[in-house]
């Protein structure tokens, strides 16, 4: 074997067996010449091969070290159902059922809040139903607006930025009253999407979507944070 490669797959072996953890530092390349008996030149060829896999991580005057592993975070964009249902060629529409204000709130969103209760409509189909709290503390332009003509995840995408959101998805079996909203049978399975967003620690809303799970597909997208 080229002696190169033969020093890069026992580095890479002993790394990714644990023997070498992450921040060790990795045997001098006059340690490691002496050891296998080869050329420095040798050694820094298999020491860059490495660097360049992300296993380890040289650092001027100081040596060679055991590369701690990148973390990655899942991100997930916080859709609008409108565009999702005009992206699949259907005619969207949203019915308002209920808006009103709520001294209250709920846990996920406490405080004064606005209260609004619609359907998504896909094609002249219940597409999803929705129950939102808007935080009138933080957003307190939600009460002007005509969520009538426009559902309030458009409107709040649209005016209101946010800086951190949490999804919790679960499959659930609808009401009574729920399932004849959605034209589903009482037994149907439905996926419930319930999330709150916030804005610089603060909440801004927290919503509950429930769709009909032979309708709707959840499909994530997810890219490596840096």
């Amino acid at each position: 074997m080229n002696p190169a490669r033969r020093i890069r797959d026992e580095i890479a072996a002993a790394i990714r067996s644990g023997e070498w953890r992450p921040g060790d530092r990795v045997p001098t390349e006059q340690e490691l010449a002496a050891r296998y008996g080869c050329a420095r030149a040798t050694v820094s060829k298999a020491l860059g091969e490495l660097a360049a896999s992300g296993l380890v991580e040289r650092r001027r005057k100081a040596g060679t070290f055991v590369a701690h592993p990148p973390v990655h975070s899942a991100v997930m964009t916080v859709p609008d159902l409108a565009e999702l249902i005009a992206a699949r060629g259907e005619a969207y529409r949203w019915d308002l059922l209920l808006a009103d204000t709520d001294d209250v709130g709920e846990a996920s969103c406490p405080g004064p809040a606005l209260r609004i209760e619609g359907v998504h409509m896909a094609a002249d189909e219940a597409f999803a139903l929705e129950r939102r709290f808007i935080a009138l503390d933080e957003v307190p332009e939600a009460l002007g607006a005509d969520f009538a003509a426009e559902a309030p995840g458009t409107w709040l995408l649209g005016h209101i930025p946010w800086t951190q959101a949490r999804h919790v998805i679960r499959a659930v079996t609808p009401t009574r009253k729920e399932a004849g909203l959605l034209g589903a049978g009482a037994a149907a399975a439905c996926l419930e999407l319930d999330r709150t967003t916030w804005r610089a620690g603060r909440v801004v809303t927290h919503v509950r979507q429930l769709f009909r799970g032979d309708r709707f597909d959840l499909v994530a997208e997810f890219n490596a944070g840096p």
